[in-house]
């Protein structure tokens, strides 16, 4: 390279000065092209003078924070691959404020309602109501009205045939005292349990036309789900155990939709005034967290006589249930 260089700068002293200048230029200009474009393709890597240097690449296997990732605006919206259908006063908040601490599970606090009462507003606008999903996370939301609404089935399978679905159910007749307790408190200048419980006392027949009665005749709502949906794609979680075994009810539950078992017993903690578990932590918290003051409300006394009648009534669908379901919930 210098001896080249000497050879180009090796001009004839026999030219007019005029000519040995513009000579001397264009050979200047020749070399200062050459050693530009030589230099592009090695230098463009580089960074300009006084500028960061930027990050060194993310390994292709390297996991991204959950935490950074969704600070970031990271993660879709995607529609609900779980959906907790069921049951009205049977532990469906339990289950999904327990189901929240799995960092592999995010759902919408609120009830959406829209298999039921916002269908008309359409798909899109339901995935809007979604929190943001990473990859392998499960989208999840509940609304107990669903699975008393007869067209559900149908909306959901509509959406995608393959949307797990979980129950949770509870003595029909807990159940349905639950339900009144919870109008009650509510509007307190309601008829009592026992005369809305009967069309006519005297003979003893039972009013199915009150909602509160008609939820929990459990078999006859499944009949329509499983039109639509196979029975192994619906989990039925039991409201008592729940509340006696909560973390092996949930382990059925991570089971079902595919979840590593890290909710456990570790988690919960007896409150002996609500009279149910709670959370040690919650999710994003470090401070305990039970359910608020509307769950665990303090039943009225039913005439035992008016009881014992409704579990007459509730007998054969409960073993109707049992057969469907392949589980005896023990209620009888």
């Amino acid at each position: 390279m210098g001896q080249r260089l000497n050879r180009c700068l090796d001009v004839p002293a026999a030219l007019p000065p005029l000519r040995r200048r513009l000579l001397l230029l264009l050979i200047m200009l020749f070399l200062w092209l050459y050693m530009f474009y030589s230099c592009a393709g090695s230098c463009a890597g580089l960074p300009a003078r006084g500028s960061p240097a930027p990050p060194p690449p993310r390994a292709p296997d390297e996991p991204r924070s959950p935490i950074s990732s969704f600070a970031s605006g990271a993660g879709a919206k995607r529609l609900p691959q779980a959906v907790i259908i069921g049951v009205k006063k049977g532990g469906t908040r339990a289950l999904l404020e327990f189901l929240r601490v799995h960092p592999d599970v995010r759902a919408v606090g609120a009830e959406p309602h829209f298999f039921d009462r916002n269908y008309e507003r359409g798909l899109a606008w339901y995935r809007d109501l979604m929190p943001r999903t990473l990859e392998g996370q499960i989208t999840m939301e509940k609304t107990p009205s669903y699975f008393v609404t007869k067209e559900a089935p149908a909306r959901i399978s509509s959406m995608s045939k393959g949307t797990k679905l979980i129950v949770v159910v509870r003595d029909p007749v807990t159940r349905a005292i639950s339900d009144y307790t919870q109008t009650l408190s509510k509007k307190p200048d309601i008829p009592t349990f026992e005369s809305l419980t009967f069309k006519n006392r005297t003979t003893g027949l039972i009013d199915t036309s009150w909602s509160a009665i008609q939820i929990g005749i459990y078999a006859k709502h499944l009949e329509n789900w499983l039109l639509y949906f196979p029975i192994g794609q619906i989990l039925f979680v039991s409201g008592e155990r729940l509340i006696t075994d909560p973390a092996g009810e949930l382990g059925r539950v991570q089971d079902f939709l595919g979840l590593k078992r890290i909710i456990t017993d570790k988690h919960f903690y007896f409150n002996k005034t609500k009279g149910f578990p709670c959370l040690k932590k919650a999710e994003g918290s470090s401070k305990p967290h039970c359910l608020g003051k509307t769950k665990g409300r303090t039943h009225p006394n039913i005439d035992q006589e008016v009881v014992q009648r409704l579990r007459d009534f509730y007998r054969p669908f409960n073993m109707k249930f049992y057969q469907m379901t392949g589980q005896d919930f023990g209620w009888d």
